[in-house]
């Protein structure tokens, strides 16, 4: 049976899946042509913003490989550090339902399969990381 540091772990590990699949983001948004009719400053922010929220992603995925029981443990820290990562999430499930508009981009079976399988993913953070704040083992 699965406990709650075990799916913590999981969500850890699932963190660098993510950034594996943001790592095609670019070449299959064509951002090196998108960007270029943007004046250099709001290319550059857009760079630096997706490097810090890889930096972010890194830290969730290590911190959750590393510390996966001590997350689960219920401490203070652990349930702040948890229901952190859990409305992280959630505020991007809840951008990829009601912001983005994806469909012009799915554009294969490929495509369409890894954006449903990241929904999904976050969504499985979104709980797994919520329960570990509000229900620790």
């Amino acid at each position: 049976m699965f406990n709650l540091a075990w799916l913590i772990f999981i969500g850890g590990n699932l963190h660098f899946g993510i950034l594996l699949a943001s790592a095609l983001v670019p070449k299959v948004l064509d951002w090196k042509g998108s960007l270029v009719r943007l004046d250099p400053l709001s290319r550059q922010l857009i760079w630096v913003h997706g490097a810090f929220i890889v930096l972010v992603i890194i830290a969730f995925g290590l911190l959750s490989v590393i510390f996966a029981h001590d997350l689960a443990a219920g401490t203070p820290l652990a349930r702040g550090m948890c229901l952190f990562i859990a409305l992280f999430w959630a505020a991007r499930l809840a951008v990829q339902f009601f912001v983005f508009d994806a469909r012009p981009h799915l554009t294969s079976a490929y495509l369409k399969v890894g954006y449903h399988g990241l929904t999904f993913v976050f969504l499985y953070q979104t709980i797994v990381f919520g329960a570990a704040a509000l229900l620790p083992d």
